[in-house]
């Protein structure tokens, strides 16, 4: 695509087209080039800034991009897991639904734990890999196929950096997603989640026309074990996951909900992710 844009410029340059007509016509190619980056292809760019290390990992079904950044010596791994992204463009469903905002990215990086970005099937442009479609992205978003799979790929990290437990991170929808990962693996010590929408048909009825009927919801689930110290923390402003409609979810999984008034769903939780995890490290 670069190569094309030159070669028309290169054209344009020799042609007698007037000067408007020719910056129109060039302003329309360069905004043609940068409408080409996907939001896999910038969320890339993003870690590489980070200096997080790529990778695919495949679960029992899919797929999944991870990545990773080293941290001081330690037994346990932090794993993080992204919301839902956009599932949808325009009414439809997206072709894309990777994340454009880089917040759990951001927060992993203020880990100095080891820690791993586990990326949700379908997402970060792996979506033509395998059986994808984009019911992995809208109803069964948070379904069987989808934990399953995730699960197979953070006991693959375990066992590939000899981790003896796990702590799980999740904003948004991959909170829910941590939740019912944690009593699938027995090595999780901990479940922290922000802005999380714990009961999926809560939710649901909150944003019509979601249809989420192919996924499994948190709070139908029985409680985690008391073993697995839980964090559940939501925006006071927050309008996307209001936490009016979590908290009963958070006590029914043995906990609470911990809202941070001035917060929303995106802003402002690096401010005090590094207290969260001093919190967490003194607990365990």
């Amino acid at each position: 695509m670069i190569i094309w844009v030159l070669m028309n410029l290169i054209k344009l340059a020799k042609t007698g087209v007037h000067s408007s007509k020719r910056i129109f016509i060039i302003l329309t190619l360069v905004f043609g080039l940068t409408g080409c980056s996907s939001l896999a292809e910038e969320f890339v760019g993003k870690a590489a800034d980070l200096k997080m290390q790529r990778a695919v990992l495949t679960g029992s079904r899919f797929q999944h991009v991870v990545y990773t950044k080293t941290g001081y010596s330690s037994k346990t791994l932090h794993v993080y897991l992204d919301g839902d992204g956009n599932p949808w463009i325009a009414g439809r469903p997206s072709d894309d639904p990777t994340p454009g905002n880089p917040l759990v990215l951001n927060l992993m990086a203020l880990d100095v734990a080891p820690a791993v970005y586990v990326g949700r099937p379908c997402y970060h442009g792996v979506e033509s890999i395998g059986e994808c479609s984009s019911r992995f992205w809208l109803q069964e978003r948070y379904s069987e196929e989808v934990v399953a799979s995730l699960a197979a790929v953070i006991k693959q990290l375990l066992k590939q950096g000899g981790y003896q437990k796990v702590s799980l991170f999740g904003h948004s929808g991959g909170g829910v997603l941590a939740v019912l990962l944690a009593s699938r693996l027995p090595q999780t010590v901990s479940v922290v989640t922000v802005a999380a929408n714990l009961d999926l048909d809560a939710w649901a009825d909150y944003t019509k026309p979601n249809d989420l009927s192919g996924s499994l919801n948190p709070a139908f689930l029985a409680p985690l074990s008391p073993l697995v110290l839980q964090y559940h923390y939501a925006g006071g402003k927050d309008e996307i996951v209001p936490p009016t409609l979590m908290a009963n979810a958070a006590i029914h999984l043995g906990s609470k909900l911990i809202v941070v008034d001035d917060y929303d769903h995106l802003c402002c939780w690096e401010q005090i992710w590094l207290t969260v995890l001093d919190d967490l490290a003194k607990k365990l």
